[in-house]
């Protein structure tokens, strides 16, 4: 009876067949981590992102319809731009402090929203009321000279000579537009409760870091509101909520 036989020269071993294709492998994920660093980083810090841009959103929602807002709606059309803190945390940035995560975006001349640039806002008070653990935060810039300040690398709310920071009370719904006058003018909301809530000294800085991961690339936060030169579609409910407000 004839004797049958496989060749090993016609029929590689599976070790000599894994380790070239794992090397394969290796080189195409290096040559991905050489080539597009800033996609990978958007890739696995995105979230982080998208969920605070998304709660941003939902914050604007809230101001709609709250019924102390009133007339100031006229804020939002008046505005050189708007800083959207949507949960602002006792114990969210320093310890026994306050703190939060937020976004800048910045109105043009057409009425349209620049993309937002992601900033971190806290101090060691913000004299929150007894019983209130979170709240929701806009603040809106209301003349050049408080947005030259926001853009700074730190921005110290109240230490800023010629700044008036003025913040709605339950009075808001009474208030005419032309009686709202300040370089910053903050709505705060803490399920309905408004009063005691205080931001000087508070200190604004921008978070680099989540506004390369959100872009995939470097971006000052200059470039993000002020030269526009980046975008991400992600963000585009957010613009349209904001400019849809009259």
């Amino acid at each position: 009876m004839p004797v049958s036989y496989t060749s090993t020269a016609a029929k590689p071993s599976l070790h000599s067949r894994i380790i070239p294709a794992a090397l394969s492998a290796l080189m195409v994920f290096g040559a991905m981590t050489v080539s597009a660093p800033h996609a990978l980083a958007a890739a696995t810090h995105g979230t982080d992102q998208s969920n605070l841009v998304e709660r941003a959103r939902v914050t604007v929602d809230d101001l709609r319809k709250d019924k102390e807002f009133g007339n100031a709606r006229d804020l939002m059309r008046r505005a050189k731009g708007v800083l959207i803190v949507p949960q602002l945390i006792k114990g969210g940035f320093f310890v026994g402090g306050e703190g939060g995560d937020a976004v800048l975006l910045t109105r043009g001349p057409n009425g349209d929203f620049s993309y937002p640039a992601f900033y971190t806002l806290g101090s060691a008070s913000f004299g929150l009321q007894i019983g209130v653990e979170q709240a929701e935060l806009v603040m809106f810039i209301m003349s050049d000279k408080a947005l030259t300040s926001v853009l700074q690398d730190e921005f110290k709310i109240g230490a800023q000579a010629g700044l008036a920071v003025v913040t709605l009370g339950s009075t808001a719904e009474a208030a005419t537009p032309t009686s709202l006058n300040g370089d910053i003018i903050v709505w705060a909301s803490a399920s309905g409760a408004y009063a005691g809530l205080t931001l000087n000294g508070s200190i604004l800085k921008p978070r680099d870091s989540w506004n390369e991961a959100y872009y995939g690339k470097p971006e000052t936060v200059s470039a993000i509101v002020t030269a526009r030169s980046a975008k991400n579609a992600d963000a585009d409910g957010l613009r349209k909520n904001l400019a849809s407000i009259r």
